[in-house]
């Protein structure tokens, strides 16, 4: 059955969910990596394959493309791979915070506790350290083949993106179209504020990367009409957020098992033709298009550094607090205000990736501004979800020391640290 651009929009209309019902949800990618520092390849006789098959014996369910289980699920929680074989923990949607920390710290403990004999760590940053990203293996999906032929014609870090990057995302709701908008743009104007303070991927083949966070200027690098901070979320509203997904230009389609090139062609494209896509067609195509912060049913802020365990929950925690509670949300748009007045958003992002909290816009580091930013968010939390204002405190010590994370690891390994090293120092 065939739809229409108003369908598309009549159905962001109606993921709008009253204020009881609203809910977090939280993805956890971390590294694998081998006692040199290299990452755990898929294949061989105890790589991340033998890995997932291990989750079976624990209650998860494979999911197989082809003879390659390339997922597993628990409990309303998944684990995926991305390209270059990272772990990702899509959590299950809660009220409060803890739930979201018990069971990613549950699935890192299992994780772990299966590594025990195999020298392989789970390790918190957000660009592989090491390895040179040509010898990173590829993860055997369909989808990735596409993705990385179509990604290395638009931008000459797209593979670093695909095989040595990792993030910590959260997924918010919202009631409607006015209140998605409010959250969008104030997520899109912190973008790099967000990047900042939890800037983690200083080294890239055992050196500095001349970055805090690399896995943030990686993404300047990708593909320009598929990330970043798009107008369309800059000045959100649904029609602007529908056209953005609706012209950019695909990267693969699926017909029953089999992965297809789409040979440039836009979603719009695709939608006049003789053979229109599926709902299932747009929803696969919404995971394709990768900006700071991203709508489908719910707002998923995508802009930090894979960090650990405490400190990815503090992120969790800041953008609870600036969506769900009114009084952050008002100040903190006051403060992007500010914020955003101060050079191009490319520049203020540039700041941010290179030098972390300890880049300068408008006359003051980032770590002041992002001091304001968390403590106007703690004070919202003690009024409006107490239970979840200890989660901000990490970020709260973070930030008092001036550095980004990476600005920490730099100042206790150096600028050539050891893989054994490195790895205790980056534990989840």
């Amino acid at each position: 059955m065939s739809f229409t651009r108003d369908d598309l929009l009549s159905d962001l209309h109606g993921a709008g969910k009253p204020i009881e019902q609203w809910r977090v949800g939280a993805e956890f990618e971390l590294h694998l990596l081998r006692p040199n520092g290299h990452p755990f390849p898929y294949f061989g006789e105890r790589g991340v394959r033998w890995l997932l098959d291990a989750l079976a014996g624990h209650g998860y369910t494979l999911h197989y493309e082809g003879e390659n289980p390339i997922a597993a699920t628990r409990d309303g929680h998944w684990v995926t791979l991305e390209p270059g074989s990272q772990f990702e923990l899509s959590g299950s949607a809660t009220g409060e915070l803890q739930p979201v920390h018990d069971e990613a710290k549950a699935f890192q403990e299992l994780t772990e506790t299966l590594l025990r004999d195999t020298g392989t760590h789970q390790v918190a940053l957000g660009y592989t350290p090491f390895a040179a990203i040509e010898d990173v293996p590829w993860v055997p999906k369909g989808r990735y083949v596409h993705m990385r032929n179509h990604l290395a014609q638009t931008g000459a870090l797209a593979h670093g993106m695909m095989k040595g990057t990792c993030a910590v995302q959260a997924s918010y709701d919202f009631a409607d179209e006015e209140d998605c908008a409010r959250k969008v743009r104030l997520s899109t104007a912190l973008g790099p504020l967000t990047t900042a303070m939890f800037a983690n991927s200083p080294y890239k083949q055992g050196k500095r990367s001349g970055f805090m966070s690399y896995r943030g200027h990686i993404w300047t690098q990708t593909d320009p009409a598929r990330s970043g901070m798009p107008d369309a979320a800059e000045h959100f509203d649904f029609e602007k957020w529908v056209d953005y997904l609706i012209h950019v230009p695909m990267m693969f389609k699926k017909k029953g098992e089999l992965w297809l090139e789409s040979d440039g062609q836009t979603f719009a494209e695709w939608m006049a033709s003789d053979d229109p896509p599926t709902w299932a067609d747009w929803e696969l195509h919404l995971t394709s298009v990768f900006p700071e912060v991203r709508v489908k049913h719910t707002i998923e802020v995508r802009g930090a550094d894979c960090v650990p365990l405490p400190l990815a929950m503090s992120f969790v925690a800041l953008f609870k607090g600036l969506f769900y509670c009114n009084l952050a949300q008002e100040q903190a748009m006051g403060l992007a205000e500010r914020f955003v007045a101060h050079g191009t958003k490319d520049e203020r992002f540039d700041i941010a990736c290179r030098g972390g909290l300890q880049g300068v816009v408008g006359g003051q580091t980032l770590a002041a501004w992002a001091d304001e930013l968390v403590d106007l968010c703690d004070l919202a939390l003690g009024r409006c979800a107490p239970a979840d204002r200890p989660w901000l405190r990490p970020l709260m010590d973070q930030i008092a020391t001036g550095k980004s994370p990476a600005g920490t690891l730099v100042e206790r390994l150096g600028d050539n640290p050891e893989p054994a090293a490195l790895i205790e120092a980056c534990s989840p």
